[in-house]
């Protein structure tokens, strides 16, 4: 029988740029009045995921945004249960009297089945439950055959990993996702026709467990009554999930190829910024690029999130008084060169 003052929390699976952080803004501004605690991996110093979380922390001092934003600063949260999650669930269970959820967004490359595997864990068994597994999934991605928006870069990035080097990798970790989920996201529905869409919806079903649900979404922006209180108790069945990597020793990762590093840039228009790092994008290979921007004359800061060329971006929240105006961003791939891209972000942009 279910204990009902377990602590429920909520896992956000996907590759990256299903729209998961999009998905869990969503979920914090419109919270209803819930104490949601969060917990995202981040790659990168500046932290940049976990302050856009922060910008939803409605109703909350800053004091106590901080303290509901949890980040574990290594690529892959489910290498590095042992070393960060553990020590931040902890802190969490001893603060269960003030928290009514706890939400985690995964590494896109993270495998979802072993994190769930750490709710079994003594110390965390009988302070918390997995309400449910959620994989977002990218539909115009899965419709075109690759999974992900920009496969070649996703697969350079799991390619890295001597363990995981298979002959389809993207397809058996879409898979592996699939297995371990409760609901999953048909996400940027819109962007399809029916026929299309519904040629993905097989597809996901394939890969799903039994009684697993498929919803539609476009940004994630769904009602949380169907996103929370699920009750599904992941943790007491996921063994019996079947996934490509049961037999893989994941504590063996070795995610020390990727470079992570933040660059500082003056001011630009938004148009020469963008075509400024889509160039270095090009002939640097540079998985992942987000982070903060100020443009000359705007009185906002520009948010900026790019995977492989495409970018997102939007104006946040206006620039706070005595704050520098700076471009912070934060530079993702594999055997970058920091200080040629940074020499040259900043010579494009200069003058």
């Amino acid at each position: 029988m279910k204990t009902l003052s377990k602590l429920p929390v909520t896992i956000v699976t996907g590759f990256l740029g299903a729209g998961k952080t999009t998905l869990l803004r969503h979920m914090l501004g419109n919270a209803e009045g819930r104490r949601i605690a969060v917990i995202v991996n981040e790659f990168g110093e500046l932290g940049i995921d976990g302050e856009i979380l922060k910008q939803c922390s409605i109703g909350c001092s800053e004091e106590e945004a901080n303290g509901r934003v949890f980040e574990l600063a290594n690529g892959c949260l489910c290498c590095t249960v042992q070393e960060e999650f553990f020590p931040v669930m902890r802190e969490l269970v001893a603060r269960r009297g003030d928290l009514d959820h706890i939400l985690i967004e995964t590494s896109g490359l993270a495998l979802p089945k072993p994190l769930v595997q750490a709710f079994n864990w003594p110390e965390i068994r009988n302070a918390c439950t997995v309400d449910a597994v959620i994989t977002v999934v990218d539909s115009p991605a899965v419709a075109a055959g690759t999974f992900a928006a920009f496969p070649d870069q996703v697969d350079a990035q799991r390619k890295l990993d001597p363990n995981l080097d298979h002959e389809s990798p993207l397809h058996e970790l879409f898979a592996d996702q699939l297995a371990s989920a409760d609901l999953v996201i048909l996400n940027k529905a819109d962007l399809l026709s029916p026929e299309a869409l519904a040629a993905v919806r097989a597809e996901v079903a394939e890969e799903l467990p039994e009684g697993v649900k498929v919803i539609e979404a476009h940004g994630g922006e769904l009602p949380l009554n169907v996103l929370l209180g699920l009750d599904c108790e992941t943790e007491l069945h996921i063994e019996g999930r079947k996934t490509h990597h049961d037999q893989e020793d994941h504590e063996e990762h070795d995610h020390e190829a990727f470079d992570s590093f933040s660059v500082e840039l003056p001011e630009a228009a938004d148009d020469r910024l963008l075509q400024a790092l889509k160039d270095a994008v090009v002939k640097h290979g540079i998985l992942r690029i987000k982070g903060f921007a100020a443009i000359p004359g705007k009185p906002m800061r520009l948010l900026l999130q790019g995977v492989g060329q495409r970018f997102d971006k939007h104006f946040d929240r206006p620039w706070q008084a005595g704050e520098v105006r700076t471009t912070r961003l934060v530079i993702i791939g594999q055997s970058l060169d920091p200080a040629a891209i940074d020499a040259e972000l900043n010579a494009a942009l200069a003058g």
